[in-house]
């Protein structure tokens, strides 16, 4: 009976952390679609995406105890940062190539200004590693794991959760479609590569650190470039 009893909680625990994550994803949506209608533009979305992300996962952390589920503790942390560190340095050396093809560029300049405005003019510079947290806290961890435990492929959950990420740089970023559609693209490979980290490690700081590298060198660009 008791035994009966652990599973159905466990069940309804799974459920309700793969509902709210969902959730959360398409709340932010609706709210950077109704933004971008508006003067508030998306800063509210963003806002929520952040706040929302970090905010549930600490709610589930604190309520059910699901750290480990959510691959916030547990699991191979050494190897998890290892391939971090490698993925991350991969990224890194073709995030270099690129700032080297933007300054040849003429229009690299042009199309790296918002966000030079946003991070430089608007003073968000430090803010950066509080919205990788964020993002792998949702991305690749209430979700990516509520997904697994709910029996989903763990190829198909990598590609999904990765797309989900990509598509959510459209509805949350204040910049310009065409630097979007440029962060959409960085969030390809930052998706597949964490996600492949998180699955053979379960555990989500590797795919933070590849995360932490890549913002960084995004920076270290902007920089370079204005």
């Amino acid at each position: 009976m008791n035994s009966s009893k652990s599973l159905s909680s466990s069940s309804k625990s799974l459920s309700a952390r793969f509902n709210l994550s969902f959730g959360l994803m398409a709340l932010i949506w609706i709210v950077g679609l109704a933004g971008h209608f508006t003067v508030l533009q998306e800063w509210p979305a963003l806002a929520l995406y952040v706040l929302g992300s970090i905010g549930l996962v600490l709610y589930r952390g604190k309520t059910t105890g699901e750290w480990e589920e959510m691959y916030l503790a547990g699991g191979d942390l050494r190897k998890s940062l290892k391939w971090g560190a490698i993925g991350g340095t991969l990224l890194l050396l073709l995030a270099m190539m690129n700032t080297v093809n933007m300054m040849k560029n003429q229009n690299g300049t042009a199309m790296m200004s918002g966000m030079q405005y946003l991070l430089v003019n608007r003073s968000l510079l430090y803010l950066y590693p509080i919205l990788v947290i964020a993002e792998e806290f949702l991305w690749r961890g209430i979700m990516f794991s509520a997904m697994i435990e709910k029996g989903f492929n763990k190829h198909l959950t990598v590609f999904l959760t990765t797309l989900f990420f990509l598509l959510n740089h459209f509805a949350v970023a204040p910049v310009n479609m065409m630097e979007r559609a440029m962060m959409a693209m960085m969030a390809f490979p930052l998706g597949i590569i964490g996600g492949y980290i998180v699955v053979n490690t379960k555990s989500v700081w590797g795919s933070v650190l590849v995360h932490m590298i890549v913002m960084t060198s995004m920076i270290a660009a902007i920089q370079i470039i204005f």
